[in-house]
C-alpha cells in the first residue's frame, strides 16, 4: 500500500502508522536520539515489508563507518529491493549500494538527483549532507541546502533540521554571520537540537569567542538527556574552549566524565565509534602538546585502534588510530596498520585515492616523527597539507593534523615548513595564530 510521509511523499508502507512510525524515526535520526535504534525495530514491527525501513538498516549500517558493516548494507539493499520499492524509494537503494560500494560520487550524485525530484526529502537530504562532509567538500553541503530552503516553510516537519544544515554549512564556509543565525533559529525550535547547537558551537570557536562558547553548551546541557554520541562532540568543542583558555584541569574532567566517558551508556553501545575516538585521541594529543600529563588513558584508545587494523573505511579516524599507538609505543601495530593501508590505497576508486593522496603520507609522518625523524616526517606530509580535506572532519577538527604538522617542522627545524603552515592557517582561520595556544609560539619565532 502506499502513504505519504511527514513532507508528503509517497511511501510503500502497510499503513498510516507504520508511515507516522517511520516519521517518527527519521525524526530520532535528524535530532540524534538514543533510542533511534528502538524506533527502527517499531516500524519492523508494523511492517517489515516495507522497503525504505528495510533499507534503513543498511543505512545505519553504513553511518557506524566500520568495514565490517558493509556486507549488512548490502543485504538490506538486497532486502529492499525484493520490495516493490516505488521510483524514489529504488534511488534511495542505488544511492545505498554505491554507498557501500565506497562510490562516494554516484551516492551523492544519486541523492542529488532525488532531491532534485523532491526537494523536500529531507533523510535523502541528510544522508548526501553527512556524506558530503566526510569527504570534505563543505561548498557541496552548502549549495545543496540553500538550493532547497526555498521549498521549505517554518511550520513544516523537519524545517530546524534544515536549518541546522544551512548552519554547519555556512560555518565551514566561513560565513559566521548566517551559521550563528540560522544555528540559533533552530535551537530556538528544539533547544535539544544537537546538530544546530554544534554548529553555533563550531562558529564561536572560529571566532575566538570562547567564554561565549562555554556558557553557549552549559546552558544548553540540560537538553541532552536521550541524545547519542554527538553530544560528546559538543563537550569536546566545549573542552577546546578550555583548552584555548588555558584550563587543563577542566579538559581532562570533560574527557573524563564527557566525551569520553567510558561509562556512559553511550559510550558502551558503540564504545570505538569513530568520532568518539577522534575527539578522544585529537583531545590527548593537544593536551600532551601543552605540556599536560594524561595518564594512562592512551591505552584504551590504542587498544581500540589495534583492534581495528585493516579497516580503512573513515579515512580521517587512521591518523587518530596512528597517533594512538605511536603515543603507547606499539611500533609493531604501527607498521601493520601501515602496510594495510599502504595495500587499500593501492586500488583505483575513490577511497583508495584518499588513502594515496591524505591518510597514508600523514600516518606515514606521524609514524616517522614518533621514531625521531622529524624531517622525513616533513617531507612526507608537506605534499599532503592541501589535499587533506578530502579526508573529511571539520576545521576545528583538522585542526590537530595542522599542529602536528606544526610540530615535526618545529623539531626538524624547518622554519620554511613551518611557515608555510601558518601561512595555510592564517588565511582561512579569522583568529591569528598568534591568540591560538596552539600556534602562538610558532607565530612568534617565525616571521610569516
Amino acid at each position: 500500500m502506499t502513504h505519504r510521509n511527514a513532507q508528503g511523499l509517497e511511501m510503500s508502507i502497510a499503513s498510516a502508522e507504520a508511515a507516522a512510525a517511520f516519521d517518527h524515526l527519521v525524526e530520532g535520526f535528524l535530532k540524534n536520539r538514543l533510542d533511534t535504534p528502538l524506533r527502527l525495530k517499531a516500524v519492523l514491527a508494523l511492517d517489515a515489508e516495507a522497503p525504505l525501513p528495510a533499507l534503513m538498516k543498511g543505512v545505519f549500517a553504513m553511518l557506524s563507518y566500520k568495514s565490517a558493516a558493509v556486507p549488512a548494507a548490502l543485504a538490506a539493499a538486497d532486502k529492499a529491493e525484493a520490495l516493490n520499492p516505488n521510483p524514489r524509494e529504488k534511488m534511495y537503494i542505488a544511492a545505498v549500494r554505491a554507498w557501500a560500494g565506497l562510490d562516494w560520487d554516484r551516492a551523492l550524485g544519486i541523492w542529488e538527483q532525488l532531491l532534485v525530484r523532491h526537494p523536500r526529502d529531507i533523510l535523502a537530504f541528510r544522508l548526501h549532507h553527512f556524506t558530503a562532509f566526510w569527504l570534505g567538500r563543505a561548498p557541496v553541503m552548502r549549495e545543496m541546502v540553500e538550493r532547497l530552503m526555498p521549498a521549505w516553510d517554518r511550520d513544516d516537519p523537519g524545517y530546524g533540521s534544515m536549518l541546522a544544515c544551512r548552519a554547519f554549512s555556512a560555518e565551514e564556509c566561513g560565513d559566521y554571520a548566517m551559521a550563528e543565525y540560522a544555528g540559533r533559529a533552530a535551537v530556538a525550535l528544539d533547544p535539544a537540537d544537537l546538530w544546530a547547537i554544534h554548529a553555533v558551537a563550531h562558529t564561536l570557536e572560529m571566532q575566538g569567542r570562547r567564554g561565549e562558547g562555554v556558557a553557549w553548551i552549559e546552558g544548553l546541557r540540560p537538553h541532552f538527556g536521550g541524545t547519542n554520541n554527538i553530544r560528546h562532540h559538543v563537550l569536546w568543542h566545549q573542552a577546546m574552549y578550555h583548552m584555548e583558555l588555558g584550563e587543563h584541569a577542566k579538559v581532562l574532567d570533560l574527557y573524563d566524565t564527557g566525551f569520553r566517558d567510558l561509562g556512559s551508556e553511550v559510550t558502551q553501545m558503540q564504545p570505538d565509534l569513530y568520532i568518539d575516538c577522534q575527539n578522544a585521541a585529537s583531545m590527548l594529543w593537544r593536551l600532551q602538546r601543552q605540556g599536560v600529563d594524561v595518564g594512562d588513558r592512551w591505552i584504551e584508545i590504542a587498544d581500540k585502534a589495534e583492534a581495528r587494523i585493516g579497516d580503512t573505511l573513515s579515512g580521517f579516524t587512521l591518523p587518530h588510530w596512528m597517533m594512538a599507538l605511536t603515543a603507547t609505543g606499539r611500533d609493531d601495530a604501527a607498521g601493520r596498520m601501515l602496510d594495510a593501508l599502504r595495500e587499500a590505497a593501492r586500488g583505483n576508486g575513490p577511497q583508495a585515492a584518499i588513502l594515496r593522496d591524505a591518510a597514508l603520507p600523514v600516518c606515514e609522518a606521524i609514524s616517522l616523527h614518533a621514531r625521531g625523524d622529524a624531517a622525513a616526517a616533513v617531507k612526507r606530509m608537506l605534499p599532503a597539507l592541501g589535499t587533506m580535506h578530502v579526508l573529511g572532519g571539520s576545521h576545528a577538527q583538522q585542526d590537530v593534523l595542522e599542529q602536528f604538522f606544526l610540530v615535526a617542522a618545529r623539531d626538524a627545524d624547518d622554519q620554511a615548513a613551518m611557515r608555510t603552515l601558518l601561512e595555510r592557517v592564517a588565511s582561512r582561520h579569522p583568529v591569528p595564530p598568534a591568540r591560538r595556544a596552539g600556534y602562538r609560539d610558532a607565530a612568534a619565532a617565525v616571521a610569516y
